[in-house]
């Protein structure tokens, strides 16, 4: 079974690697792809560079069986929309293989207003992962499961909201300290903090 996740990692850090971590084990994933969006729909165009992200969570990996950094969306013109992503993906895994689509509660929240919706939902399965005390108002309420087990069975449709440990970090908050000169470490991995002091990214 696939997992992916995307985001704009700008930069990616502890709150996007943990929890990652954590529905990768539990769903017992045989691959998690961390994909960085080239131009987002719902949020504001990342400060940094495509190849410095990239550059970033190729660090932030690096050693962690199972994961690996996709990058065909930086390579994809115009709005980097999931639909297209997960259509790829079924050309290259083929149509029995269960595709989970990795997304946080607001993600959630908001996926009725993504691009074609039901299209995503007949591609992967969705597994929203939130803190076990969020209050989630379930979409789709005909395709929710009760355990990661169920995605297994089937290619896509069901929804399935898993416990994660949420970490509350944000890439805002990191690039805000970088512009005010202070340290961002152990909000992010040293590898990912070293690279972008290299590059002078964020100042």
């Amino acid at each position: 079974m696939l997992g992916i996740l995307g985001g704009t990692f700008d930069p990616i850090h502890f709150g996007h690697l943990r929890p990652a971590l954590e529905a990768f084990e539990a769903l017992e994933l045989d691959e998690l792809r961390l994909i960085p969006l080239r131009d987002p729909p719902h949020r504001d165009h990342p400060d940094s560079l495509p190849e410095h992200r990239l550059a970033m969570i190729e660090r932030a990996i690096a050693g962690q069986p199972g994961f690996r950094v996709d990058d065909q969306e930086l390579k994809r013109e115009g709005k980097s929309f999931t639909l297209y992503t997960l259509r790829a993906l079924r050309e290259e895994r083929g149509d029995d293989e269960p595709i989970c689509l990795l997304l946080g509660t607001d993600a959630y929240a908001q996926f009725a207003t993504w691009h074609r919706p039901d299209e995503i939902m007949d591609l992967a399965h969705l597994v929203v992962m939130q803190r076990p005390v969020d209050p989630i108002e379930a979409h789709y309420p005909q395709r929710m499961a009760e355990n990661p087990a169920e995605l297994h069975r089937s290619p896509a449709g069901r929804i399935l909201f898993l416990p994660v440990t949420q970490l509350a970090i944000a890439s805002t908050h990191i690039r805000a300290l970088i512009r005010e000169g202070r340290s961002p470490r152990w909000l992010l991995p040293d590898g990912v903090l070293a690279y972008i002091e290299q590059e002078g990214l964020y100042r």
